[in-house]
C-alpha cells in the first residue's frame, strides 16, 4: 500500500474515511462522503500522519475544530458532536493504518 504521492494518499484516505465514518442524527447514519466532509477531515488529519503523531486526543481536537452547518446554515456544531464513539475509534484506526505509509 506504499503510496508516495501526497495527492494519492489524501484521496485514498478521504475515500476510506467517507465510506466508513458517519454522523448519527436521530439514528440516521450519514456517511461523511455523502455529507461532503470526508475530504476536509482527511486534509485536517494529514499533518498527524506526516508527523507520525496520530493519537486519540489529537484526533478529537481536530474533530472539535471542524464546523458542520445544520438547519440550512442557521447553526453550526462541531463534527465531534455528531460522530458516535465507535466512529471516532474507527477513524483513529484508519489514521494509524495510513500513518505507517510515512
Amino acid at each position: 500500500m506504499a503510496k508516495t504521492n501526497t495527492t494519492e494518499i489524501l484521496e485514498a484516505l478521504a475515500a476510506e474515511i467517507g465510506e466508513n465514518i458517519y454522523i448519527d442524527i436521530a439514528k440516521w447514519h450519514l456517511f461523511l462522503s455523502n455529507a461532503k466532509l470526508h475530504t476536509v477531515v482527511a486534509e485536517k488529519m494529514y499533518p498527524l500522519l506526516t508527523s507520525k503523531s496520530v493519537d486519540e486526543d489529537q484526533v478529537i481536537k481536530i474533530l472539535e475544530s471542524i464546523p458542520v452547518k445544520i438547519g440550512g446554515g442557521k447553526r453550526e456544531l462541531a463534527l465531534i458532536d455528531l460522530l458516535p464513539l465507535q466512529c471516532q475509534v474507527n477513524l483513529v484506526d484508519i489514521l494509524e493504518k495510513y500513518q505507517t505509509e510515512f
